[in-house]
């Protein structure tokens, strides 16, 4: 993995963790989402749909509208429960919505009612227009090479070729989750090899625990970027940022870059904390990037962090620097 700490000397990221290049000119009506963790937002047509972790983490639900702002007051279908014992019994966590080969499929995590750290990848399909409506199917686990704790699956497409970016124990122990790719056959099977993107190894991604998490994939300006969610789900979440050339071999993971500091991280004067497990959406002007993300407005949390409920789900227009990255814009307000 090459770090680039030579960019430093070249003012390349600069440009790439600037924060006040440019204002907002969009505005959301945040939050998008109270207590709804891990957000998803996919827009097909003119259908924006939402769908994210709910803090009793049995379900899994599915909001839709118009327009980003009108996802507040939509109303939420319940499309499947957990099962009252063994596989896919506990923790559901962090679902995403894709269609793929004109079918809805929906990644997410899940524990074992009996043993509710086991947790693995699982996918749903649903070959209606509306993933609100219709039969949602348990199409079974993402199989990986390791059988270890993985989560957070997200899937995208590069020349002609499907990918999943997943979180995944790959040392065993207590050495946390990295991030982790592989091609597909098709939406639930993984052909590899499977490659590690990024392990935990900085200060801001090692904060109560080892994490690298959340991937989400932003092709822009002859780059393939994809943030990432690093710490403890309290204050000390982050995000942060690999890239690589569009041209580039994706499946050597030594040609992907990785930021050496976080690019969106708590702004306490901005009541900011926690912000991650981000995804990327289009405005309804087609073009426009949306950052959908979660995050808590104060910074004590009572007892454990995944018992507190109250990460809310926010949208921010995303702007670019003149060197073609993302500027999360740190100290810019939602």
């Amino acid at each position: 993995m090459k770090l680039y700490h030579s960019l430093f000397k070249t003012g390349i990221l600069i440009f790439l963790f600037q924060t006040n290049l440019l204002s907002q000119t969009l505005e959301y009506k945040n939050p998008i989402a109270k207590q709804r963790a891990d957000p998803w937002v996919t827009k097909t047509d003119s259908t924006y749909y939402l769908i994210a972790t709910v803090p009793t983490y049995d379900k899994i639900v599915i909001r839709k509208a118009n327009t980003i702002n009108g996802l507040k007051t939509a109303k939420e279908t319940i499309i499947w429960k957990k099962h009252d014992k063994g596989v896919m019994g506990h923790h559901i966590w962090a679902p995403e919505l894709h269609k793929i080969d004109g079918k809805w499929y929906i990644y997410f995590a899940a524990g074992e009612a009996e043993n509710i750290w086991n947790i693995r990848m699982w996918a749903l399909s649903n070959t209606s227009k509306d993933p609100t409506k219709g039969v949602w199917k348990e199409e079974g686990r993402i199989i990986t090479q390791r059988d270890s704790f993985s989560l957070d699956a997200t899937s995208f497409t590069h020349n002609g070729k499907r990918y999943l970016v997943w979180a995944q124990n790959v040392r065993g122990g207590e050495h946390g989750t990295a991030l982790v790719m592989s091609e597909m056959k098709n939406a639930t099977t993984l052909i590899g090899p499977e490659i590690v993107l990024t392990e935990p190894e900085f200060g801001w991604e090692t904060m109560k625990y080892n994490v690298n998490e959340g991937p989400a994939v932003l092709k822009k300006n002859g780059k393939i970027f994809i943030s990432y969610s690093a710490s403890a789900t309290n204050h000390n979440y982050c995000i942060g940022l690999l890239w690589i050339d569009e041209n580039k071999d994706i499946m050597k993971s030594k040609l992907w870059n990785k930021s050496p500091a976080p690019v969106f991280y708590s702004n306490d004067k901005l009541k900011r904390f926690g912000p991650g497990h981000n995804s990327f959406t289009v405005a309804e002007d087609g073009k426009t990037v949306v950052m959908i993300y979660h995050a808590r407005d104060y910074k004590k949390i009572v007892g454990s962090e995944l018992l507190d409920p109250n990460r809310a789900t926010r949208a921010r227009e995303l702007k670019f620097t003149a060197s073609g990255f993302p500027d999360f814009m740190q100290n810019v307000k939602d």
